[in-house]
C-alpha cells in the first residue's frame, strides 16, 4: 500500500483540497472523500506524509461511525471501493481503506469541540480568565486535570491555513440558530461520553476531541447528521491511561508528538513548513498505528 500525498481523480471534479481530504463530486448528492497522508500542524500543511496516516485516520472514523450509527445519523453511503461508481475502478487500489463515498450535506458553521480534560488552548484560556468558552471552572485546576463534567466548547470555523476562535456557545447560537446549536451541542457530548467510556477500557484517555456536523433536508426541515472523521488521532488528544499524571503535558497517540518537535526546533507556525525527520516520521506513524490497534482490538494491514 503506498503513501497517498494528494489525488489526481479526473473522472471527478474536484471540489476542495484540504489539509488532509481530497474532496470529489460523485453525483448530485454524493461526494468522494479521500483521507490522503498528509498532515498538518499549528494549521500549517507539511510537506512530508506520515505513510498509511489516512488509512488509520478513515477506518477508526468508521469504527466510531458504526458504534455511535444508533445514537446519530451519518453520511456514509459506501465504504468499499467495490461499491463505489465504475469510473473510479481503475483507482480502487489507491482508495482501498482510504475513501468513503457520502452522502452530500451542509457543513455546520461552527467547530463541535467537547473537552474532558483541561488542555490546549482550553488550559491556556484558563490561566487567562479562569473559564474555557464562557464556561466558569473552578479554581485550582492542574493542566492535564479530569473536568467534573465534560464541556462543549464550539469554536469558529476558519479558512485554510488561518486559526479557529474558540467562542461561547451563546456567540455558537448566534452562527448556526439557537436550535441547530443545541442539537450539535447534545450530540457532541453523547457521542464524546460513550467514546470516552469505551476507550477508558481500552487504555485511551481521550482528553478532548472535534466533531463535524451537517444538515440535509428531511420533510422541508433541517436534520444534523454526523460527517467528516470521528474521534482520530487528528481530531482529538488521545493519552495512554498508564502514563496520565495531572500538572504537566501528557504523551500521546496524536499528532501532538509532532507537534512537541516543532515547539521543540522553533518553528513559527507559518509556511514554509519544515523538513521532517526520518525518526520523527516513524513514531508519529507508529502512534497512529497504535491507536487503531488499542481501540479496535485490530492490526490495521499496511
Amino acid at each position: 500500500m503506498e503513501s497517498v500525498i494528494t489525488t489526481d481523480i479526473t473522472e471527478l471534479p474536484l471540489l476542495s483540497r484540504g489539509k488532509v481530504r481530497d474532496i470529489y463530486e460523485a453525483g448530485p448528492d454524493s461526494l468522494l472523500i479521500v483521507t490522503t497522508d498528509r498532515i498538518s500542524a499549528f494549521d500549517v500543511i507539511m510537506d512530508d506524509p506520515i505513510p498509511h496516516k489516512g488509512v488509520v485516520l478513515n477506518q477508526i472514523t468508521l469504527f466510531w461511525m458504526d458504534m455511535f450509527k444508533d445514537l446519530v445519523e451519518n453520511h456514509l453511503l459506501a465504504t468499499d471501493v467495490r461499491d463505489f461508481p465504475k469510473v473510479l475502478a481503475p483507482h480502487a487500489s489507491m482508495l482501498e481503506g482510504r475513501s468513503v463515498l457520502v452522502r452530500r450535506a451542509k457543513p455546520l458553521a461552527i467547530e463541535c469541540i467537547v473537552r474532558g480534560y483541561i488542555t490546549g488552548s482550553g488550559w491556556k484560556d484558563y490561566l487567562k480568565s479562569g473559564s474555557v468558552c464562557g464556561h466558569a471552572l473552578p479554581k485550582g485546576l492542574r493542566e492535564s486535570d479530569k473536568l467534573e463534567k465534560p464541556l462543549f466548547t464550539p469554536s469558529t470555523k476558519a479558512e485554510l491555513g488561518a486559526h479557529d476562535e474558540n467562542i461561547s456557545v451563546e456567540e455558537a447560537m448566534r452562527i448556526t440558530g439557537p436550535l441547530l446549536a443545541n442539537t450539535a451541542q447534545e450530540l457532541a457530548l453523547g457521542i464524546y461520553s460513550k467514546a470516552r467510556d469505551y476507550a477508558e477500557k481500552r487504555g485511551i484517555i481521550i482528553a478532548d476531541t472535534k466533531f463535524e456536523f451537517g444538515t440535509v433536508q428531511n420533510g422541508g426541515q433541517e436534520k444534523l447528521i454526523l460527517i467528516d472523521e470521528v474521534l482520530t488521532p487528528d481530531s482529538s488528544r488521545f493519552w495512554p491511561m498508564s502514563d496520565y499524571a495531572p500538572g504537566r503535558g501528557q504523551q500521546s497517540f496524536d499528532k501532538q508528538f509532532l507537534r512537541d518537535w516543532l515547539e521543540e526546533i522553533k518553528f513559527d507556525k507559518r509556511p514554509p513548513a519544515p523538513k521532517i525527520p526520518q525518526s520523527i516520521i516513524d513514531q508519529t506513524r507508529a502512534k497512529y498505528l497504535e491507536a487503531f490497534r488499542l481501540l479496535t482490538g485490530r492490526e490495521l494491514a499496511v
